[in-house]
C-alpha cells in the first residue's frame, strides 16, 4: 500500500468535488466550532455563578443555631425506656449567639494542616435610621483583610476599598440596597441600633453589592473589633467562624468532626449549596448533550456524501483494482477522504469557535446587579478544543469506515459487465 499515491487520488477525488467537500468540512466545522462557543460559554457563566455564589461562601460554617433538644428530661429516666414517650409543643432551649471558648477553637483551626484559612466574625441583627426611617439590617464584623483574601470582599466593592474600612475606627461598608433606600452616600453618617436600644453613628466609607438583593438590602460590614465594641462585648465574643479548607471535598466530614468535638452547629459548603451545584452540573450535562448532537449531525452528513461519492466512482473503482488496486487500498482511499475533511474541518471549526469565544468575551454586559461584571463570561479551557477535535475525527473516521467498506467489496468485473 503507498500511501503517498493513495492520498493524491483521495484529493484528486475531493477536489473534483468540491462544492461537496466544503459542505462535509462546513458540516464539521460548524458542529466544533458551536461546541466550543457553547461550551466555553456555558462553563463561563457556571464559574461567574460560582464566583458569585460558592467564592463568597465558606466551605464550613460554625455557629450557635435555635433549634428544641434532641434529648428531653423524660428520655432520661429510665423507668420510662420501655415505654412509648410522645413530648408536645417542644420549645427551643435558650443558647447563647456566641460561639463557647471561640478563641481557643480558632487557635485549633490554625493548627490543622488542612485548614487554608478562617475568619472570625460577629453578626448582629439591627437598624439602619434615616430619619424618621427604619430598616431591618444585619451588621457583619470582620477580618476585612482575611475576608478580602478568602472570599474576594474587594472584588464586591462598588465604592471605597476595603483598607478605607480597616483605617476607619467607625466605619461602614454599606450595602448597596440599603445606600439606595436611604439615600445616602460615601462619606455620610448613619446610625444603627445597638442590641441594647443604644443608637450608635457610623461613616459610611463604601458600598458593596453582591449582585443578590436580599443581601444588599440589609447587609453591612464594620471591622471586627469595632462591632464587638460597639454592642460592649469583650474580644472573644465571637458569634460565626468561617472555614476555607484545601481541599473543599473534606468539608462534610470536618464539619462532622467540628460539630460533635465542640458542641457547634457546622454547615459544610456541599449542604448549604446542594441545589445550585445540582444546576449547574444539569446545565453543563445539556450543554454537551446539545453539542454532542450537532457533531453526529456532521458525521452523518459526512457518511451520505461519501455514499454518493462511491457511488459516482464506481468506475474508478473498477479501474483501481483492474489496474493492481487491492480491496484495503480502495477503502483507504475514501477513509483518508474522510480524515482529511475532519481535519480541515476541525481546524476550522477550533479557529471559529475561538474567533466568536473572542467575540463574545469582549462583548459589553452592564447590568446593575452585577456591577464587577464587564464582559460575557467566556471559558478557555483546552479540553474544549482538545475534546471538539478529537470527537470530529473519530465521528468522520466512521462515517468514512462504513462505506469505505462498501467500497472494498465492489467487484470490478461486476461494474464493467454492467457497462
Amino acid at each position: 500500500m503507498k500511501i503517498g499515491l493513495i492520498f493524491s487520488i483521495s484529493k484528486t477525488h475531493l477536489l473534483s468535488r468540491k462544492k461537496q467537500s466544503i459542505t462535509a468540512a462546513m458540516g464539521v466545522m460548524f458542529g466544533i466550532g458551536t461546541y466550543v462557543i457553547m461550551m466555553g460559554f456555558m462553563e463561563g457563566l457556571n464559574g461567574l455563578l460560582d464566583g458569585l455564589i460558592l467564592n463568597r461562601t465558606p466551605h464550613i460554617h460554625l455557629f450557635n443555631e435555635v433549634a428544641p433538644s434532641a434529648i428531653q428530661p423524660i428520655d432520661r429516666d429510665s423507668i420510662y425506656h420501655k415505654q412509648i414517650r410522645f413530648v408536645n409543643s417542644i420549645k427551643p432551649k435558650k443558647v447563647q449567639a456566641k460561639i463557647h471558648n471561640a478563641l481557643p477553637l480558632i487557635a485549633y483551626l490554625n493548627r490543622q494542616t488542612s485548614v487554608l484559612g478562617i475568619t472570625p466574625q460577629v453578626k448582629v441583627q439591627t437598624f439602619y435610621l434615616g430619619g424618621s426611617t427604619q430598616l431591618n439590617g444585619v451588621i457583619i464584623g470582620a477580618d476585612v483583610e482575611k475576608e478580602k483574601l478568602l472570599y474576594n470582599l474587594s472584588d464586591y466593592i462598588v465604592k471605597g476599598t476595603v483598607e478605607d474600612l480597616k483605617k476607619t475606627e467607625k466605619g461602614i461598608l454599606l450595602g448597596a440596597g440599603v445606600a439606595k433606600k436611604l439615600a445616602l452616600n460615601v462619606g455620610d453618617f448613619i446610625q444603627v441600633t445597638s442590641k441594647t436600644g443604644e443608637i450608635i453613628t457610623l461613616k459610611i466609607v463604601g458600598f458593596f453589592q453582591s449582585g443578590m438583593s436580599e443581601i444588599d438590602n440589609v447587609q453591612s460590614y464594620v471591622n471586627l473589633k469595632t462591632a464587638q465594641r460597639i454592642f460592649g462585648e469583650s474580644k472573644n465574643y465571637i458569634t460565626d467562624v468561617n472555614i476555607k479548607l484545601k481541599d473543599i471535598e473534606m468539608a462534610p466530614q470536618i464539619a462532622k468532626n467540628l460539630s460533635q468535638k465542640f458542641g457547634v452547629t457546622a454547615t459544610d459548603i456541599q449542604t448549604a449549596n446542594a441545589q445550585f451545584e445540582t444546576g449547574s452540573t444539569v446545565r453543563t450535562l445539556i450543554s454537551y448533550a446539545v453539542s454532542i448532537t450537532l457533531l453526529i449531525v456532521a458525521g452523518f452528513g459526512i457518511y451520505n456524501i461519501l455514499n454518493m461519492m462511491i457511488f459516482e466512482k464506481m468506475n474508478d473503482i473498477a479501474i483501481l483494482k483492474a489496474t493492481g488496486f487491492s480491496g484495503l487500498d480502495v477503502q483507504w482511499i475514501f477513509m483518508s477522504q474522510a480524515i482529511i475533511i475532519g481535519l480541515v474541518g476541525g481546524m476550522a471549526g477550533l479557529l471559529l469557535g475561538y474567533g466568536v469565544s473572542v467575540i463574545i468575551d469582549n462583548t459589553s454586559f452592564d447590568t446593575p446587579a452585577l456591577p464587577t461584571i464587564k464582559t460575557y463570561p467566556i471559558d478557555y479551557s483546552i479540553k474544549f478544543y482538545f475534546i471538539g477535535v478529537t470527537f470530529a475525527l473519530i465521528s468522520t473516521f466512521f462515517a468514512g469506515w462504513f462505506p469505505s467498506r462498501k467500497a472494498k467489496k465492489i467487484d470490478p468485473v461486476d461494474i464493467i459487465r454492467g457497462q
